[in-house]
Parts: structure tokens; C-alpha cells; sequence
């Protein structure tokens, strides 16, 4: 009888070591050498990268940090606001996704978060400047405190979130600030890999969500400037992938749509989606970019910036020496196949179940025309 308990324990432990056992396809080893526990995916799976993801609370934060999350992946998320990060502790299963207080010119709070990560995104981005921050000190100091953490903790990719049109010798104060945070990152940290989005539309967006506010729009171009909206889940898709290949570090990415539109064509396609007319009011620069700057630093909360009358003025210039999606296998969605999805909400109850608006000019298009491509 003494053997039973010595037979049982032997038994589990077989069966442990079965459990436990991994194939050798499932270690990778990274850039800088170091093995990674890679499984094959799930919100409950053991193993996988250590992720730490600056700015995540912001608009394309909970795309990638939700897509690391359910591959297992451990995610460190710097914030600054309590309550600005609740959303995202559903993200991952218990215990995936891990908050640190840190402020960005506290480079102890900064080395705490990236410390013991394998990859650091960096999402960090304002509109405007604030009585407490300029651009200059988030888009160029908060990088070079970030990539100084990332060189000296020896991590194996950073993954720089810039923007489209990004450009030192750019008028706009964003777009420039933008380009000198380009800059700082490759020369602190060579393998940096850039990605530069362009407007991005999803849910609580700044481009069909404010279109489609009932809030009066003013503007200095009539809204002509051009560019190629992405959607969010498309550059969240995209940031994943970059984690698990390695050839990306180093490269630079413009992240675009696959089509060009005006803002004027985009507010058009608000009003009909949401059976309503917005208004907008075009009011001279050396009118409207004063006020705006005098309401940035007087308000606290987001409103029309000085920086967003400069860029109205800018159309999207793509990188041609830059990779795009179709470097990463992905086909871009259009803004116009969602405007319903994302609009829904703006409609009235007397319009609210009508199907999307192409669909109802289809219909109001088969009253007059009688003979159709339709078999």
C-alpha cells in the first residue's frame, strides 16, 4: 500500500511534464537574441511577448493593446489619468494587462515601464499644446526620454507612432514636432521602427464623429485639404503584425486608405448618412487661428487648435521610399463603407432603422431608371 501514493505522484508528474511540454517551434528568438515563449493565441494562453504600450488611452491605444492582450501577450500600459484607463483592463484575461503611474518627464516612472519589456510602442501624441506641455515637449523630449529607456534597458524593438506629413521642415508646428521626434528616435535608437498613420476614423474618432457633431464646424480652407483616412482597426492589425516580424525593425511605414478624399467629401458623406445637415462656417486664417490658440490655452477641454487651422492647409504627401500595408499583406478599408456603423447613432428616431444611405439611393435610383446592370 506504502507504493500507491509514490505510483499516484508519478503519474502527475507525467502528466505535468506532458502538459507542459512545448514544441521547439514554439521558442523564437529575438533580434537581441533573447528566447520568447510564443503560443499559438488565445485570451487564456501562457507565454508570449512583454509589451508596453505608451499612450494606449488614447483613440488607437485600445486596438493594439486589446489584439495583444488576446494573444497572451503581458501588456504594460504608462497612464496618467485613473480614470482614463478603466476600459482597458478588459482587454486581457486576469492579470494580462498591468497600469504604471508615470509622468513623462519622470525618466525613473519612464524606465519602470519599459524595464522588462521585449517590444515598446509609442502612441504618445497632442493636437495642440497646453499650459503644461508644448508639442515640442511630448513629440521630441517625451521621445528622447522614451528611447534613451528603450537603449538603456537593451529591449528588442520600439515601435515610433508618428504622423502623416511628418516633416522638420514642415510649417505646422505638429507635423514638424512630429518629424524631429522621427529624427531623435533613429538616432538614439537605430531599429526604430516609424509609422505614420494617416487621420484615422473608428469609434470616438476626430474626424466622422466631429463631422457628425451637431456643433457648429468652422474652418479656413472650406475643409479642402486632402488626405487618405484609415481605419483604426486597420493600423491596430498593423502594429500587431509588426511584433512578430522582425524584418520591419528599422523600416519606415505610411499607413493609408485607398482612397483620397477632401474633408468637404467626407462631411457630405456624414450629412447623408445621418439625414441631416451639419453646419460649417469658413472664417479667414488671420481670423480663426488667433482665437483658436486663445481658446487652447484658456479651455481645458479639446476644441479647434491653432495646429489644426495650419494643417487644414497641408494635403497628405505619401513617402514613396516608404512600406505600406501591402508590405504587411493587408488591404485597407475605406471610410465610406463604414460611415453607417460608425453614424447610426447621429440619425433620428424617424430615420434611425432605414438602411445605409447607399442602400436607400439605390432604391430612390430604381424609381426613375428603368434599365439597370442588375440581372
Amino acid at each position: 500500500m506504502a507504493s500507491f501514493p509514490t505510483a499516484v505522484r508519478s503519474t502527475q508528474r507525467l502528466v505535468l511534464n506532458v502538459a507542459q511540454r512545448r514544441a521547439i517551434s514554439d521558442v523564437a528568438i529575438t533580434r537581441t537574441g533573447k528566447p520568447i515563449l510564443r503560443t499559438q493565441g488565445g485570451r487564456h494562453s501562457l507565454g508570449g511577448h512583454t509589451a508596453t504600450v505608451f499612450g494606449a488611452t488614447g483613440q488607437l491605444g485600445r486596438y493594439i493593446v486589446n489584439r495583444l492582450a488576446r494573444q497572451g501577450c503581458q501588456v504594460v500600459i504608462p497612464y496618467r489619468e485613473e480614470m482614463a484607463k478603466r476600459h482597458l483592463k478588459v482587454t486581457g484575461d486576469l492579470g494580462r494587462v498591468h497600469f504604471l503611474e508615470y509622468d513623462l518627464r519622470n525618466t525613473d516612472s519612464i524606465e519602470a515601464s519599459v524595464r522588462h519589456s521585449d517590444i515598446v510602442y509609442n502612441l504618445i501624441g497632442r493636437n495642440y499644446p497646453t499650459k503644461n506641455f508644448s508639442l515640442e515637449d511630448i513629440h521630441v523630449e517625451g521621445t528622447e526620454r522614451i528611447c534613451e529607456a528603450v537603449a538603456k534597458y537593451d529591449v528588442d524593438r520600439y515601435v515610433h507612432v508618428s504622423s502623416y506629413n511628418a516633416d522638420p521642415n514642415s510649417p505646422s508646428e505638429f507635423f514638424r514636432t512630429k518629424g524631429l521626434g522621427e529624427q531623435v528616435a533613429r538616432s538614439i535608437f537605430p531599429e526604430t521602427t516609424i509609422v505614420r498613420p494617416a487621420p484615422v476614423f473608428g469609434f470616438e474618432d476626430n474626424l466622422l464623429i466631429k463631422l457628425a457633431n451637431p456643433s457648429v464646424q468652422f474652418t479656413s480652407n472650406d475643409m479642402q485639404e486632402r488626405y487618405r483616412p484609415v481605419h483604426s482597426i486597420d493600423v491596430g492589425k498593423a502594429l500587431e503584425l509588426m511584433l512578430y516580424d522582425d524584418s520591419t525593425a528599422g523600416q519606415t511605414y505610411e499607413l493609408f486608405g485607398p482612397q483620397e478624399y477632401s474633408t468637404a467629401e467626407i462631411a457630405e458623406m456624414v450629412d447623408r448618412e445621418i439625414f441631416k445637415k451639419r453646419t460649417h462656417i469658413n472664417v479667414p486664417k488671420a481670423i480663426l487661428k488667433p482665437v483658436a490658440a486663445v481658446l487652447n490655452k484658456v479651455l481645458w477641454w479639446p476644441m479647434l487648435s491653432a495646429e489644426d487651422i495650419d494643417r487644414e492647409f497641408i494635403d497628405q504627401v505619401v513617402d514613396e521610399h516608404a512600406k505600406t500595408f501591402k508590405d504587411l499583406n493587408i488591404e485597407p478599408s475605406d471610410i465610406s463603407n463604414f460611415t453607417y456603423h460608425y453614424l447610426q447613432g447621429f440619425r433620428s428616431s424617424s430615420f434611425y432603422d432605414l438602411p445605409p444611405a447607399t442602400e436607400k439611393e439605390k432604391r430612390e435610383d430604381r424609381k426613375y431608371i428603368h434599365v439597370t446592370d442588375e440581372l
